[in-house]
C-alpha cells in the first residue's frame, strides 16, 4: 500500500485554513469538517487501491523479457535484460542499449582435452560449453548484446557471442511481446529454450566456470530454440508460470532435417513463492520432444597416447525425449542479500532416444534399430559469506543408464565403442569468487573430474568476468 499521510496531511491542512479564524466554530461545523476529512480519507484510499490494481495488471501484461508480476518478483526474476524506458526523447533515444561481457580463463589441467569424453555418452552440439576446455591461458567467450523498445508492442535484442577462436555466433536474436493482455508473452526468433533452469542463463551469469556435465550431455552445451515461445503467468497469487515452445529441432538433441514441419516441442511449468522474509523458493519440470535425421557424433578411440584421436562419423535418427525437473532454494536474512545469503540448485536430466543408427565399419555402414535411456542430474550450493565473497561446491553424476541395438550394429558395437553403458561419469567442484563491484568478478576453481572411464582429472581454472555498458537484471 502506497503511503498517503504526507498527502492526507496536506490535505487536512488545507481544510483548518479554510476554517473562521475566530474560535467559537459551532460543533455542528466541526462536525461537518470531521465527515469531510473522512470522505476524503475513504475516496484517497479506494482511488490508490484502484491505481495499484492497475499497475499490477499493467506489470503482468509488459512484464520485462523472462520475468514475472511484481507479486512474484522475489521468487522469480528471470530476466536477462530490462527493457529501456518507452519514453524516446532526442535522436539518441533511438540507439539501443550496449552491454559487454569480457571473459578470459587459465586453465591447468592434468590430462590432456582432446581425448575428453564423457563415457557411455554420444555428445554432439556445436561444442561450446562442452569440455574441460583449453590449456594455459585463453580468451574465452565475450558477449555483445543490443536491446531496446521496438515500440509500445514490441521489445527485441540480439546477443553475439565471440570465442577465442575468432569465431562470432548468434546466441540469442528476438522480438518479444510488451502489451498483451492477461499475463501472456509471446518471443519468436532464437533464443535460449526454458528447459530447466540454468539454459536460460549466459554464461556470466553461471556461479561455476563450465556447464553441469548434465547440460552437456544432454543438450550439447545450451538448447537454444529457433521458433516461438509463449509464457502465461497465471492470475493466482501463487506464482505459476507455464510455456510452449515450438521450434525447428536443428539444435541437439536433435538436428537440422530441412523440411518446413515443425522438429521441436517444449512445454514447461514453474512455480514458486516466499517463505517468511528470508526464504525463497522456486520449483519446475519441463519436457522436449524433438526429431533426429542422420544427426552425427564423434567417436573417439584413444590408443593411450594424448592428443592422439580417430574419428569416425556415426549417426542416429529417430525421436528424442528429455524430461527436466528443477528446483531453487534462495536464504537471505530478511530478504536482504547485499551481505550473505545461500543458493541451493539442482536438475535432474532423463533422456530417451529410440529410432535408427548407422556405424561405419571396414568403409561399410551398418544400420539397425538403437534405443537408449540415459540420465544425470547435479546439485550446488553457493554462499557468499561475507559482502564481494562467495563459495560454492558442486557435485555431477551421469548413469549410462541402457542401451538395446539391432543385430545389424551389435556386432559391430564393441570395435567402435558406441556409447557403452556400464561407466557413470561424475565430477565434483569448488569455487571461490571474489566480485569487488557488480561490474568485476574473479574466480578460481578446482574440479576432481572423472568424466572419462579410468581416468581422473584434476583441473584448476583462473577466471576473470569484466561487464561494460548496459546490464539488465539477472533470472532468480
Amino acid at each position: 500500500m502506497l503511503n498517503y499521510t504526507p498527502v492526507m496531511g496536506a490535505i487536512v491542512a488545507a481544510l483548518l485554513t479554510a476554517l473562521p479564524a475566530h474560535a467559537n466554530t459551532s460543533e455542528a461545523e466541526l462536525q461537518q469538517l470531521r465527515s469531510q476529512v473522512q470522505e476524503l480519507r475513504q475516496q484517497y484510499e479506494q482511488r490508490l487501491q484502484a491505481l495499484e490494481a492497475r499497475l499490477n495488471q499493467a506489470q503482468q501484461a509488459t512484464a520485462t523479457p523472462g520475468t514475472v508480476p511484481a507479486a512474484a518478483a522475489t521468487t522469480t526474476q528471470a530476466a536477462t535484460a530490462t527493457f529501456p524506458s518507452a519514453t524516446r526523447k532526442g535522436n539518441s533515444a533511438f540507439n539501443p542499449a550496449i552491454g559487454m561481457i569480457l571473459t578470459g580463463t587459465y586453465a591447468n589441467l592434468s590430462k590432456g582435452p582432446e581425448n575428453w569424453e564423457l563415457s557411455g555418452f554420444n555428445l554432439g552440439g556445436d561444442g561450446h560449453g562442452v569440455g574441460p576446455g583449453k590449456r594455459g591461458f585463453s580468451l574465452g567467450e565475450s558477449e555483445i548484446t543490443f536491446s531496446a523498445n521496438v515500440d509500445n508492442l514490441a521489445y527485441g535484442a540480439l546477443t553475439l557471442g565471440l570465442d577465442g577462436d575468432n569465431e562470432v555466433e548468434v546466441e540469442e536474436a528476438f522480438v518479444q511481446s510488451t502489451a498483451l493482455p492477461y499475463g501472456l508473452t509471446l518471443k519468436g526468433g532464437r533464443f535460449y529454450g526454458a528447459l530447466g533452469y540454468q539454459n536460460e542463463q549466459h554464461a556470466h551469469t553461471w556461479s561455476f566456470v563450465d556447464l553441469p556435465l548434465a547440460h552437456q550431455a544432454f543438450l550439447g552445451g545450451q538448447y537454444k530454440q529457433e521458433g516461438a515461445q509463449l509464457k502465461w503467468v497465471l492470475p493466482t497469487t501463487q506464482y505459476v508460470e507455464l510455456g510452449a515452445e515450438l521450434g525447428n529441432g536443428s539444435a541437439f538433441p536433435g538436428s537440422d532435417r530441412g523440411g518446413n514441419g515443425l522438429g521441436a516441442t517444449l512445454l514447461s511449468a514453474r512455480t514458486g513463492g516466499d517463505v517468511g522474509d528470508s526464504h525463497s523458493w522456486r520449483l519446475g519440470a519441463s519436457w522436449l520432444r524433438t526429431q533426429a535425421q542422420e544427426r552425427a557424433w564423434g567417436l573417439a578411440h584413444d590408443h593411450g597416447h594424448e592428443g592422439e584421436a580417430d574419428h569416425e562419423e556415426a549417426s542416429f535418427t529417430g525421436t528424442s525425449r528429455l524430461w527436466v525437473l528443477d528446483g531453487v532454494w534462495k536464504w537471505a536474512p530478511n530478504g536482504n542479500a547485499k551481505r550473505t545469503n545461500l543458493t541451493l540448485q539442482g536438475e535432474y536430466f532423463w533422456r530417451e532416444d529410440a529410432g535408427t543408427a548407422s556405424v561405419p565399419h571396414n568403409d561399410h555402414a551398418h544400420e539397425d534399430t538403437y534405443r537408449s535411456r540415459q540420465s544425470g542430474w547435479y546439485v550446488q550450493g553457493v554462499y557468499q559469506f561475507m559482502p564481494q565473497w562467495r563459495v560454492g561446491l558442486r557435485h555431477d553424476r551421469l548413469s549410462s543408464g541402457s542401451l538395446r541395438l539391432g543385430d545389424g550394429i551389435a556386432t559391430h558395437y564393441a570395435a567402435h565403442e558406441m556409447a557403452e553403458p556400464g561407466y557413470n561419469p561424475k565430477r565434483t567442484s569448488l569455487m571461490l569468487d571474489w566480485s569487488p563491484s557488480e561490474f568485476q568478478r574473479w574466480r578460481i576453481q578446482l574440479n576432481s573430474d572423472q568424466a572419462r572411464q579410468g581416468v581422473k582429472d584434476t583441473q584448476f581454472y583462473l577466471q576473470y568476468q569484466m561487464s561494460l555498458g548496459a546490464h539488465g537484471a539477472h533470472a532468480f
